[in-house]
């Protein structure tokens, strides 16, 4: 993150602004929706800004700049095309701990201005950090068809009976979930519909109405897909958005972490080959207790909840102790790294039929049906298999399959981390001791393999 998003009070502060010509006005322009008091020092002033100076009370000082001239401003623009004077004025703000913006050019600025989406109160702005404006631009057009204006409304709304819903509801818990669903609910559509006075009084109603009682708590198995988070679904994405709690995994994604709500619990169950942070079992009953809490809780497992993931002994729990749940899918190892890979699971002429194992240890074993798993015409998928890849890939020689038939490991799919290595059964097990390898990994056996390097298209590194 190169420059940090921050809100400036700007209200009745004395603002500098170093040039005159159109791009000045433009910024004297934002500047003054804030309540700047704005100076323009130039050695001549731009119609625009001319056509302003009433407009806005605008002073205008007409002389060349110096350094002494940035003295007691809160903040400063240089909006010229002389260079010299751009660098003269930066240096000068900088001395001063001035706040500093020299336009189109990001080495001379101690901030920057986003493309803004103005919804007052609710503001949201974009910025690509001073490498793309344009893009920032268009990025705020998509933004602003998602934001209509009716939430500036809203907002106000609730800064009005902001006081009054806290002396009524104590629990900061409990008034988040009331905001929620007003937000979400038949109040909001009023006031989208321009209904003011109706809205109001159906607030009014909704706090004396407000039960206080403790709200049942609720359970979501969530599915966090494969670690890319554009892969995530919708409901995901917003369940993950409004839980108290998020109890993870070690394979959900950093990236899908950091769309977790700031204020929210973060438990991490997390389990390694012998290394359980916490039993299956004493999982179970931790959502169980959380719940009976009366929290929302998103359980956020790696790939799908049902796939290798457990959620149903832990939804076998729930049922047990009466607690409401939902599950939500997730896109499985699977389907994301062989994607990501390249490597499409069924193929007419490679393969008609796709079989999920799972090649983790147990009691010092891995036990599989080897001979069903040996049929030809078939892709074979084995999750937790990077410890046991020696013996599986033994195994499956040794029960029939071709030493020459292709195989592939995949560390990290569709991350940034990913990597994928190719080879024979016979081969992977020695190229894989070669070189470095990062859980979580997915081994897919079969022809299929053969497809990687031609329908490859995922570049982490680009």
């Amino acid at each position: 993150m190169q420059f940090f998003p921050i809100f400036l009070q700007l209200n009745q502060q004395k603002c500098l602004i170093v040039g005159a010509g159109e791009i000045a006005a433009r910024k004297i322009e934002i500047l003054a929706k804030s309540g700047a008091q704005i100076t323009v020092l130039a050695p001549s002033f731009s119609i625009p800004v001319q056509t302003l100076e009433k407009k806005l009370a605008l002073t205008l000082i007409k002389k060349k700049f110096e350094s002494t001239d940035a003295e007691g401003y809160r903040l400063i623009v240089s909006a010229t095309d002389n260079q010299t004077v751009n660098e003269l004025v930066s240096q000068a703000a900088h001395k001063l701990n001035i706040l500093v913006n020299v336009v189109d050019n990001p080495k001379l600025c101690q901030f920057i201005f986003p493309a803004i989406i103005d919804r007052s109160p609710i503001i949201a702005a974009i910025s690509s950090g001073g490498t793309a404006p344009v893009l920032a631009r268009l990025l705020k057009t998509r933004v602003e068809t998602l934001i209509p204006s009716g939430y500036g409304h809203l907002a106000k709304l609730a800064g009005n009976y902001r006081d009054k819903v806290k002396a009524h509801i104590l629990d900061p818990r409990q008034r988040r979930l009331f905001w929620e669903q007003t937000f979400q609910g038949s109040i909001a559509e009023l006031i989208f519909a321009g209904q003011h006075e109706k809205a109001e009084n159906a607030l009014n109603k909704q706090i004396i109405a407000h039960n206080t009682t403790t709200t049942d708590g609720e359970i979501y198995l969530v599915g966090a897909g494969p670690g890319d988070p554009d892969l995530l679904t919708l409901k995901a994405l917003r369940l993950i958005q409004q839980a108290d709690i998020v109890v993870y995994d070690r394979l959900v994604s950093e990236d899908i972490l950091n769309l977790i709500r700031r204020d929210a619990q973060k438990i991490y169950v997390g389990k390694k080959r012998d290394q359980h942070t916490l039993p299956q079992e004493s999982i179970n009953q931790l959502l169980t207790r959380l719940a009976l809490a009366g929290n929302r809780v998103v359980r956020l497992k790696g790939g799908d909840p049902f796939i290798f993931g457990r959620g149903g002994e832990e939804i076998e729990t729930l049922m047990e102790n009466n607690i409401n749940f939902q599950v939500i899918p997730g896109i499985t190892a699977a389907s994301g790294c062989a994607s990501y890979a390249g490597i499409p699971l069924t193929h007419r002429e490679y393969a008609q039929s796709c079989t999920f194992v799972t090649g983790h240890y147990k009691d010092n074993q891995i036990n599989l049906n080897w001979e069903g798993l040996v049929a030809p015409n078939q892709t074979l998928v084995i999750y937790m298999g990077l410890l046991g890849l020696n013996h599986i890939c033994a195994s499956l020689i040794e029960h029939g399959c071709s030493k020459d038939l292709p195989a592939a490991l995949i560390q990290q799919g569709t991350t940034k981390h990913q990597k994928v290595i190719t080879g024979t059964l016979e081969s992977l097990p020695h190229l894989i001791h070669k070189q470095p390898v990062k859980a979580p990994t997915l081994i897919i056996v079969g022809d299929v393999v053969r497809l990687h390097n031609k329908l490859t298209w995922f570049n982490p590194s680009a």
